[in-house]
C-alpha cells in the first residue's frame, strides 16, 4: 500500500499547521482520556493503561508522515489492549465496557484511518480496513469475553465511514489536479500549435520573397547572352545552367509554399484583420509582392481611417535591407498597431524607425485607451509571431507596460540577419541597449 511522503494537507501553510494543531489535540486526548478511563473502567493499572493508550495516540500523529506503519501500530495497539482486557472482564458487572473496541482505541483507529484513506491508493484502503475487520471479528467471535458489551459490529462500521471520507477526499482532490494538469498541458499544446503555425506563416512569406528572386535571377541568366556580342559558348553553358538551377529551385519553392498554404486554408491571419488591416499574405493576389518598409504610411494611413491617432518618426537615412527584414519590420509595425486596435482603442500611438548601419530599430508606443474596449477577436498570440520573426533574423523584440501607461513593443532587427556585437539605441528612450 504506498503512500506519500509528505502531509495530505500541503498546499496551504496554515491549513497545515491547523491539521498538526488538531491531530495532536487528537492524539493528547486519547492518551490522557483514554488512559483515565481504562484504568476506572477496565481495571488497568496507572501505568499500562497509559503504555496502551500512548501507542494509539502515537499512532495518530504518526499517521501523518507514515499512514501504513501508523495503522499498523494502531491495530496492534488494539488488539493488545483488548487481550489484557478480556481478563479482567470476568470480574465485571453485567453489560460492562465496550470490548473489543474500547473508546479510545475506537477513536483513534478512525482517524488513522481516515489519514491513512487519505494517502494511499482504494485498494491500500480497501485492504487495511478488510484486515481491520477480521482482526475484530476473530477476536471478537474467536476468542471472546465476558460481561462486556459487544463493539464489533459497530466499530467495523465506522471504520468504514472513516475510510470513505477519506478516500471520497482524496479522489476529489485527485480528480482536481488531474484537470489542472490536463488544462496546463492544453495550454501548451495550444501554444506549441501557434507557435508552429505563425512559423509556418513566417515561412509562406519568406519563400515568396526568395521565389521572387529565384524569378529575377532565371530571367536575368537567360536575357545575359543578349546583352553580349558574340558571347562564347562556355558563357552560353554556364548562364543556361544557371538558369535551369534557378527554374528548378523555383520548381521546389512553388511546392513546398503550396503544401504551406494547403496546411492551415481556414487560418484567419489569411482571412484579414477585423479592423481593415491587411493580413499577413493577403493582397489583391497569392503572387502580390511582399510588404517593405515603403508601404508604412499606407498602413499607418489605415490605422488613422481604423480610429487611432498614430505620429511616425523616422530617424536616419533609409538604407538597402534585405527583403526579409523589411517584410520582418513591416509585419511587426502591423502587428503591434493591430493589438492596439483591440486593446486600446482611440489611443495616441507613436512609430519610431530609427535606421542604424547595424540594421533596423522599430518602437511602437501607445497610451492608455479612450474608448471602450471590446472583446478581442484576435487568437492572443500576436507577440508570439513578433518575437519569432524578430528571432528567425538574430534580432531581438520586447513587449512591456510602459512606464507613463499604456504599452511599448521595442524590437531590433539586424542588417543581415544575424545577431550584432555591438550595442544599438533604444529608438524610444536614444539610450544604449545591449
Amino acid at each position: 500500500m504506498p503512500s506519500s511522503q509528505s502531509p495530505p494537507f500541503s498546499k496551504y501553510r496554515w491549513l497545515r499547521l491547523l491539521t498538526y494543531l488538531l491531530v495532536g489535540y487528537l492524539g493528547l486526548g486519547v492518551a490522557l482520556a483514554g488512559a483515565d478511563e481504562l484504568t476506572h473502567s477496565y481495571g488497568f493499572t496507572p501505568g499500562v493503561a497509559f503504555l496502551s493508550t500512548f501507542l494509539q495516540a502515537a499512532a495518530v500523529v504518526l499517521a501523518l508522515w507514515r499512514p501504513v506503519p501508523a495503522w499498523a501500530l494502531s491495530l496492534s495497539a488494539a488488539v493488545f489492549t483488548a487481550l489484557l482486557a478480556r481478563q479482567n472482564l470476568a470480574q465485571l458487572p453485567l453489560g460492562g465496557p465496550n470490548w473489543p473496541w474500547t473508546t479510545p482505541t475506537l477513536l483513534a483507529h478512525m482517524a488513522v484511518l481516515l489519514l491513512l484513506a487519505l494517502r494511499v491508493r482504494f485498494r491500500g484502503t480497501v485492504a487495511a480496513l478488510g484486515v481491520t475487520a477480521v482482526v475484530t471479528f476473530v477476536v471478537e467471535g474467536g476468542l471472546g469475553a465476558l460481561k462486556y458489551s459487544p463493539t464489533g459490529w459497530g466499530g467495523v462500521g465506522l471504520f468504514a465511514v472513516a475510510a470513505g471520507i477519506g478516500a471520497a477526499l482524496r479522489g476529489r482532490s485527485e480528480a482536481r489536479t488531474e484537470l489542472v494538469q490536463q488544462t496546463t498541458i492544453n495550454a501548451e499544446e495550444r501554444a506549441r500549435r501557434t507557435l508552429l503555425e505563425e512559423r509556418s506563416r513566417i515561412a509562406r512569406e519568406l519563400h515568396d520573397v526568395v521565389a521572387h528572386h529565384m524569378s529575377v535571377i532565371s530571367i536575368q541568366a537567360q536575357v545575359a547572352p543578349h546583352l553580349v556580342e558574340n558571347p562564347s559558348q562556355e558563357l552560353r553553358e554556364n548562364l543556361a545552367g544557371i538558369r535551369d538551377n534557378a527554374l528548378e529551385a523555383l520548381t521546389e519553392l512553388r511546392r513546398v509554399l503550396g503544401v504551406l498554404r494547403s496546411e492551415n486554408p481556414d487560418d484567419p491571419d489569411e482571412t484579414g484583420d477585423p479592423y481593415g488591416l491587411p493580413a499577413p499574405g493577403s493582397g489583391p493576389a497569392p503572387d502580390a509582392p511582399q510588404p517593405n518598409l515603403s508601404r508604412l504610411d499606407t498602413l499607418i494611413e489605415n490605422t488613422r481611417a481604423a480610429g487611432l491617432e498614430v505620429r511616425k518618426v523616422v530617424d536616419g537615412a533609409p538604407r538597402a535591407y534585405p527583403p526579409g527584414v523589411e517584410l520582418s519590420a513591416y509585419r511587426i509595425v502591423q502587428e503591434a498597431l493591430s493589438n492596439v486596435l483591440r486593446h486600446a482603442p482611440g489611443a495616441t500611438v507613436r512609430v519610431d524607425v530609427v535606421h542604424l548601419p547595424e540594421g533596423i530599430a522599430l518602437s511602437i508606443v501607445n497610451g492608455h485607451p479612450r474608448q471602450p474596449v471590446q472583446p478581442s477577436p484576435g487568437s492572443g498570440h500576436g507577440l508570439l509571431g513578433m518575437r519569432e520573426r524578430a528571432a528567425m533574423l538574430g534580432g531581438s523584440l520586447t513587449a512591456s507596460r510602459h512606464p507613463h501607461g499604456g504599452f511599448m513593443v521595442t524590437a531590433f532587427l539586424p542588417r543581415g540577419g544575424i545577431p550584432v556585437p555591438q550595442d544599438h539605441p533604444d529608438p524610444a528612450t536614444g539610450e544604449q541597449t545591449p
